[in-house]
């Protein structure tokens, strides 16, 4: 198993976990910057053993591992990891930080050359985290942008109102010119971002509008609005949308 170059920095694996959360798997993304020897890894992924070593042999000499978020897709793999290349790790989260320290935003981490800018990016989950590789202008999304569909905000970990306020801050990134193509962490790389952005914030105004509806009809609870809202999404989905459903009645009622 190969890594697949994406820019001059970027490269990344997928793992072997599809699902209806995990698209097609986890991207795990390995950033180098050209003719070094040492690199930095983005989220290791599930504990698949054959992943773990796809990863260690494509990255090489890992100076650093970096995770966007604690959920297991990203992280199970972090003491396997660590263990195949004595790397440390960061996190927001201290439980996901090895020997060094937690994320701070707004921090330029620098590995041989290779820049990366850490964008704290709150909504998905509390602890989510992008980061921007100026020199490619290119953006590690974590799960805050997929390259297929839409994301869930996991309340009550997730909070809409930091999540609309962190995909304002990528629109503001591509607008500046800094990031002209978002690398997910499932899905295609997304090449047109500020479409795919705009599309989110108004998916999002739109569902808003739809979960008032459902309330004004007589809705509730959660469920009941997601059977009104999601009447045409396979059910399976549901109990992901009703995380998001959550998330959106808080936001209403505190708005």
């Amino acid at each position: 198993m190969s890594d697949q170059r994406i820019t001059d920095r970027a490269s990344f694996i997928l793992a072997d976990n599809p699902g209806i959360m995990t698209l097609d798997g986890t991207n795990t993304w390995i950033l180098r910057e050209p003719g070094a020897a040492r690199s930095v890894v983005v989220d290791p992924g599930p504990d698949i053993a054959e992943h773990v070593e796809a990863v260690a042999a494509a990255a090489g000499e890992v100076a650093l591992v970096l995770f966007t978020h604690h959920h297991w897709d990203h992280t199970d793999a972090l003491a396997s990891f660590v263990k195949a290349t004595g790397a440390p790790t960061r996190a927001i989260s201290p439980d996901y930080t090895r020997e060094a320290d937690p994320l701070v935003d707004g921090e330029r981490i620098e590995v041989d050359g290779l820049q990366i800018d850490v964008v704290a990016a709150p909504g998905h989950t509390r602890d989510s985290v992008a980061f921007l590789l100026p020199q490619d202008r290119a953006l590690l999304s974590g799960d805050m942008v997929l390259g297929r569909g839409t994301t869930v905000v996991a309340h009550p970990d997730g909070a809409l109102g930091p999540y609309l306020d962190s995909i304002r801050k990528f629109r503001a990134i591509v607008e500046e010119g800094r990031a002209t193509t978002i690398l997910p962490a499932h899905g295609p790389v997304v090449e047109d971002p500020a479409a795919v952005l705009d599309y989110y914030l108004a998916h999002r105004e739109e569902r808003l509008e739809q979960v008032r509806a459902a309330v004004e009809r007589g809705a509730t609870t959660a469920r009941e609005v997601v059977e009104l809202v999601y009447a045409d999404v396979d059910p399976v989905l549901w109990d992901a949308a009703e995380l998001s459903v959550r998330a959106q009645l808080e936001y209403l009622e505190t708005t």
